[in-house]
C-alpha cells in the first residue's frame, strides 16, 4: 500500500526557512520520481521540485530554484524539501507525490500518488 505523509509545515516570516519531510511507504521497483507540489488558494497545483528515486538529478521550478533543495534519505523512505529565503508568494499547501512514469519530472498529471499536504504560510 502506498502512503505519503507530509510534515514540517508552519508559519514563518519572509526570509525565513522551513524543512518539509515526507515519510514514504512505496514499492521501490515501481516508483521512478518523487516530488513536491504546492497549491495556493485559487491557483492550480504546481510542481516545485522533483527527483529521480535513488538518483541525484533534481528538477526545480524557476520560482524556487536557488532557494529550495529537494533530497531523499539513502533508504528512499523520506523525502525532504529545504526551503530558504521564503517569500509571501511561497504560501501554499505543499504536497508530496510519487510517480510510476519514467518521464514525470514536474508534470502534475504524471503523478499517481499524493499525500494529504502540509500548510506553509509566509508573512511579510
Amino acid at each position: 500500500q502506498v502512503q505519503l505523509v507530509e510534515s514540517g509545515g508552519g508559519s514563518v516570516q519572509a526570509g525565513g526557512s522551513l524543512r518539509l519531510s515526507c515519510a514514504a511507504s512505496l514499492p521501490p521497483y515501481r516508483i521512478f520520481y518523487v516530488a513536491w507540489f504546492r497549491q495556493a488558494p485559487g491557483k492550480e497545483r504546481e510542481g516545485v521540485a522533483a527527483i529521480i528515486t535513488r538518483g541525484t538529478l533534481p528538477y526545480y521550478a524557476d520560482s524556487v530554484r536557488g532557494r529550495f533543495t529537494i533530497s531523499q534519505d539513502n533508504a528512499g523512505k523520506t523525502l525532504y524539501l529545504q526551503m530558504n529565503s521564503l517569500k509571501p508568494e511561497d504560501t501554499a499547501m505543499y504536497y508530496c507525490a510519487a510517480s510510476t512514469s519514467l518521464r514525470a519530472g514536474l508534470g502534475r498529471s504524471e503523478y499517481n500518488y499524493w499525500g494529504q499536504g502540509t500548510q506553509v504560510t509566509v508573512s511579510s
